[in-house]
C-alpha cells in the first residue's frame, strides 16, 4: 500500500509539473503575440509642415448689349483677372510671410470703337520676416520688403483723329510710378487676424521710367540749372528715408464673408519729417454666393504729397487724395488650403 501511495504521488507531481510548464509556454506565447501586435499597430507621427501655401484665382466678366433701346446706351464688355498667391513659413519663434497680388482688367465700349481701355492694373509683392522675442510673446522683430507697381500704360482724355485712331494723355506706366520699401522694426501680433508693425528705419525708392511723367511723380531735377519743363532733366528715381506704420486686419465668417484691410503710413525724415507724408489704405470685401461665385468690392485710397494731379481741365496740378473702387462678380477658385 505504501508503494502504491508513493507511485501515485510521483505521477501527480509529474502531471502537475507538465501542466505548469504548458501554462508558462502559453503565457510566453501570448506575451510575444501581444508585443508583436503592438509593434504592428504603432502610430506613425506625421512630419510637421512648416509651409502653408495657397492661391486664389478670380475671373470676372460683364457684358451689355442694346437693340432698339429707346433710352439709348452703348454696347460694352469688361473683363478682370486676379491672382493672389500666399506662401507662409512658421517654425518655433520664426515666421516668414510672402504674398503676391496681380490684377488686370480692361473694358470695351461701342462709343470708342477699336479702343480697349484699362480698368484695373496692380502688381504688389510683400515679404515679411519675423523673429518672436519669446515663445509666449506677441512681439517680434521684423524685416519688411514691399514692391508695388502696374503692368502697362494708362491713358486719359482720349481723342480720335480723322482716320479713326485714338490717342490719349499718358498718365502712368510700368514702374511709372513704382514703389519699393524696406524697413526694420517691431510687430505686435496678438491674434491671427490682426497685426501692427512699426518700422522706425524704412528706406524707400520711388521710380518713374517715363521721362515726361517724372515731374508729376515728385522726381527731382538732376541739376538746378536745367529746364524744368523737359522731363528727361529729372532723375528717374527718388530715395526717401523715414518711418513706417503698417496695420493689417483680416476677418472671415466660414470663408463665406471675408473682409481685409491694410493701412500704411509713411513719413520722410529727409523732407518734412514727423509728418505722415504718404497714406495707402486698401480694403477688400468679398461674399461667396456659391462654391465658385464671389461678389467682391475693393477700394484703394492714396495720398502722396509729392504726386501732383491736374484738374479736369488739365490745369492746377496740386496734391490730391486719390480714390478708386471696383465692384465685380467673379468666378473664383482656391488652390491649396487657406
Amino acid at each position: 500500500m505504501k508503494k502504491i501511495t508513493i507511485i501515485a504521488a510521483t505521477l501527480f507531481a509529474a502531471f502537475a509539473s507538465a501542466a505548469a510548464q504548458d501554462d508558462v509556454q502559453k503565457a510566453t506565447a501570448e506575451a510575444a503575440a501581444a508585443f508583436s501586435g503592438a509593434a504592428q499597430t504603432q502610430t506613425v507621427v506625421e512630419k510637421p509642415k512648416y509651409w502653408k501655401t495657397f492661391a486664389i484665382f478670380d475671373l470676372g466678366f460683364n457684358q451689355t448689349s442694346f437693340w432698339s433701346w429707346a433710352s439709348g446706351g452703348y454696347n460694352s464688355a469688361s473683363m478682370r483677372l486676379g491672382v493672389d498667391v500666399n506662401a507662409n513659413y512658421a517654425r518655433d519663434m520664426v515666421k516668414w510671410d510672402n504674398r503676391l497680388q496681380m490684377t488686370y482688367g480692361f473694358l470695351w465700349s461701342a462709343d470708342k470703337a477699336n479702343l480697349i481701355q484699362k480698368s484695373n492694373d496692380l502688381f504688389k509683392f510683400e515679404s515679411s520676416f519675423g523673429y518672436r522675442t519669446s515663445p509666449d510673446s506677441f512681439w517680434e522683430y521684423i524685416a519688411d520688403f514691399t514692391v508695388r507697381s502696374q503692368f502697362s500704360d494708362s491713358y486719359d482724355t482720349y481723342v480720335q483723329d480723322d482716320y479713326g485712331n485714338w490717342s490719349g494723355t499718358l498718365k502712368s506706366g510700368f514702374l511709372s510710378p513704382g514703389y519699393m520699401t524696406f524697413g526694420v522694426g517691431m510687430e505686435w501680433d496678438p491674434a491671427p487676424w490682426f497685426s501692427l508693425s512699426m518700422s522706425p528705419v524704412t528706406g524707400g525708392f520711388t521710380f518713374c521710367t517715363i521721362p515726361e511723367l517724372r515731374k508729376g511723380y515728385g522726381m527731382k531735377l538732376r541739376d538746378s540749372s536745367l529746364d524744368p519743363l523737359i522731363g528727361s532733366n529729372y532723375n528717374p528715381q527718388l530715395f526717401q528715408l523715414g518711418a513706417q506704420i503698417k496695420a493689417n486686419l483680416k476677418t472671415s465668417i466660414n470663408d463665406i464673408f471675408t473682409y481685409e484691410t491694410q493701412l500704411i503710413l509713411f513719413t520722410d525724415y529727409l523732407n518734412n519729417p514727423f509728418k505722415w507724408n504718404r497714406v495707402n489704405w486698401d480694403n477688400k470685401i468679398a461674399l461667396l454666393v456659391g462654391k465658385y461665385i464671389k461678389v467682391a468690392f475693393d477700394t484703394w485710397l492714396i495720398y502722396d504729397p509729392i504726386v501732383l494731379i491736374k484738374d479736369k481741365d488739365g490745369n492746377n496740378a496740386t496734391q490730391r487724395v486719390q480714390f478708386k473702387e471696383f465692384f465685380s462678380i467673379n468666378f473664383t477658385y482656391t488652390l491649396g488650403k487657406k
